[in-house]
């Protein structure tokens, strides 16, 4: 295939509105990182992918406009509903810069679905400074940090901060500083801080801040909610599949179905709809 225009599709549309946009690339071989980075800042969105074959996988990166990110959960279903475009429905490797994935392209009501699996999850302890910095951020203290949901560094092929919150409203009334959270961000290495409040086991409303790569929030974060989902699994806390609701309070809904595979650091399953965002 020869190099074409980006295709901007909106991933984990909800019922064929809302969704995250992504920008999608497909060429024969991939543009240098020069041009992959410009093309992204054209774009605007949170992240473009771009997809070239490599032996029977397709060679993926995915930029933001302002840096390139190791993995992109949004923009791998939007690149798995163009992929099933192309090339029809089934199974896609994907290699990337430092992991193997793959991504499923699926047919539904509303048009082109993909599920993704991650790269494989861990997590880790937040340190005192960064965890104080980031409440610090948004205006909040430790009594609004949820008492059963401890904040973690979380990570499927991306790092983020996790603040599992105690309250609904303390989501829905999110706001930081840009120019301190974009500082923070880069300086503990976090692609964002993945904010979320359990409404129930198998229900989560998030929102994710994204500062430190040029974008000041992201409607859905399929990374995010992969890490979040290996986390649960393996500090035995959930090891169901579940949904997060994102964007909500955006204006821009959307709906992530999670479901982690067995075994501690495995991977995770994330899937959801997508809609083709006209120009």
């Amino acid at each position: 295939m020869a190099e074409t225009s980006v295709q901007r599709i909106a991933a984990f549309s909800a019922d064929g509105v809302g969704g995250n946009p992504a920008g999608v690339l497909l060429s024969d071989s991939l543009p240098d990182a020069t041009k992959m980075q410009r093309i992204a800042a054209e774009v605007g969105y949170s992240e473009t992918a771009f997809a070239a074959p490599q032996g029977p996988a397709f060679r993926t990166r995915y930029f933001a406009p302002e840096g390139e990110v190791p993995f992109c959960g949004h923009a791998t279903i939007a690149l798995g509903a163009a992929l099933g475009a192309a090339h029809g429905p089934g199974r896609y490797a994907l290699i990337l810069n430092d992991a193997e994935i793959s991504v499923t392209a699926m047919q539904g009501p509303n048009g082109w679905g993909a599920e993704l699996t991650s790269p494989a999850t861990s997590h880790r302890p937040v340190g005192p400074d960064l965890l104080a910095g980031a409440l610090a951020l948004f205006g909040w203290g430790q009594g609004d940090l949820d008492a059963d949901l401890p904040p973690a560094r979380v990570n499927a092929g991306a790092e983020h901060l996790l603040l599992p919150l105690s309250r609904h409203g303390l989501l829905q009334d999110m706001a930081y500083d840009f120019d301190q959270g974009a500082a923070l961000m880069q300086a503990a290495g976090l692609v964002t801080i993945s904010l979320v409040w359990r409404e129930t086991a198998d229900l989560f409303h998030a929102r994710n801040a994204f500062a430190g790569h040029g974008v000041y929030e992201d409607p859905a974060t399929g990374a995010a909610a992969a890490a979040l989902a290996g986390y649960l699994r393996d500090t035995g806390i959930h090891a169901e599949p579940f949904e997060i609701l994102q964007g909500v309070d955006m204006g821009v809904p959307s709906r992530l179905r999670v479901a982690p595979l067995a075994g501690r650091g495995a991977a995770i399953r994330v899937a959801g709809e997508t809609r083709v965002i006209a120009v």
